[in-house]
């Protein structure tokens, strides 16, 4: 295909080359007509066969320099800048050192902007880690001196620990969907054990809107990431708390096919308009259903998206307007493969 594009572009230079060889066989019909029937030949073959090589020359060179240049853009040095400056006509060499000034100067800026990025990420992994000890002594104090506090002191503070450890883990759990290294452990889980720890760490949320839980889960086992699944199961309770309407109820219902487990999370909340469903789990979007959404940071369900993304689930939204919100979560089932011995 190379070659074809070549003849293409220098097809004009090719009609030339013949259009001299007539001019030059005329001449020679008129000086000799029977030279003329014997080298006519002879000169066009000549002609076809002098383009040619001069085409696989083209190519040569052109291979050459494509190669120079895309080392040249992978490293952009002063070493790679003489060898692609070594392929190219002299009138192209300037340009070619102007674009590797530049390319070296962005490539500086790329690196400081990686490494600003590093130390940030760090900050923040650091400060969620550290905010994490005055929420564990509000934790123990809760526990331990539960019946000496005020019954509404004490729901007022197992509300906010639970606010704050929400927002903190999901800080966490967006500088780890963005890292360049993940720490995924994947193992088999149990669902149902799953479902108990986030319906224990929401509690006080949940008591605080008058939820109603139905649990319905039958040979929840799963092969996944921990960690991953019970954010994703957080942000999905978390939305359900969010936007109660009256008489709140919560209901985890699975159903088990072929090639998947589904997890079923649905809730008879103010659910969301049909114009806004296909949007739900875009990066900031909070949407037009109810004044409620409009204070949500539209960052839950994106995270929940980008989590399903990497531990391989998939996540469908259902929901009518006024009458609740449905999640489903698939995971696709690993066959299981047993060696049998003769």
């Amino acid at each position: 295909m190379r070659y074809k594009q070549i003849m293409q572009a220098n097809a004009f230079w090719l009609v030339l080359l013949f259009v001299v060889d007539g001019f030059f066989a005329a001449l020679l019909w008129l000086a000799n007509a029977a030279a003329f029937a014997a080298l006519v030949p002879v000169i066009f073959l000549a002609t076809v066969l002098l383009f040619s090589v001069i085409c696989v020359v083209i190519r040569a060179r052109d291979k050459r320099r494509k190669q120079a240049f895309l080392s040249f853009l992978e490293t952009p040095d002063k070493e790679h800048e003489e060898l692609l400056s070594g392929v190219l006509d002299v009138s192209k060499k300037d340009a070619v050192c102007i674009l590797g000034e530049v390319l070296r100067e962005k490539q500086n800026q790329y690196s400081q902007a990686q490494l600003h990025l590093c130390d940030y990420e760090e900050y923040v992994e650091l400060w969620a880690h550290e905010i994490k000890i005055p929420l564990s002594l509000v934790t123990m104090i809760l526990d331990n001196r539960r019946e000496e506090l005020p019954e509404e002191v004490r729901f007022k503070l197992d509300y906010a620990r639970s606010r704050i450890q929400e927002s903190v883990e999901q800080m966490l759990f967006y500088a780890r969907l963005k890292g360049e290294t993940k720490d995924y452990l994947f193992e088999t889980v149990d669902l149902n054990s799953c479902i108990e720890d986030i319906l224990e760490e929401y509690r006080p949320l949940l008591e605080e809107k008058q939820f109603s839980v139905m649990c319905s889960v039958e040979d929840g086992t799963v092969y996944t990431d921990r960690r991953g699944i019970h954010f994703l199961l957080g942000q999905v309770v978390s939305n359900a708390v969010k936007y109660a309407g009256k008489e709140p109820r919560l209901y985890f219902t699975a159903q088990k096919s072929l090639r998947a487990y589904t997890l079923t999370v649905r809730d008879n909340g103010t659910g969301v308009k049909a114009c806004d469903l296909p949007y739900i789990f875009e990066k900031g979007f909070t949407g037009d259903s109810g004044s409620d959404r409009k204070k949500a940071t539209g960052m839950g369900l994106y995270l929940a998206r980008e989590m399903a993304n990497d531990l391989n689930v998939t996540l469908r939204a259902e929901s009518v307007w006024g009458a609740g919100f449905t999640m489903r979560i698939e995971f696709p089932l690993i066959e299981e493969k047993s060696d049998e011995m003769d």
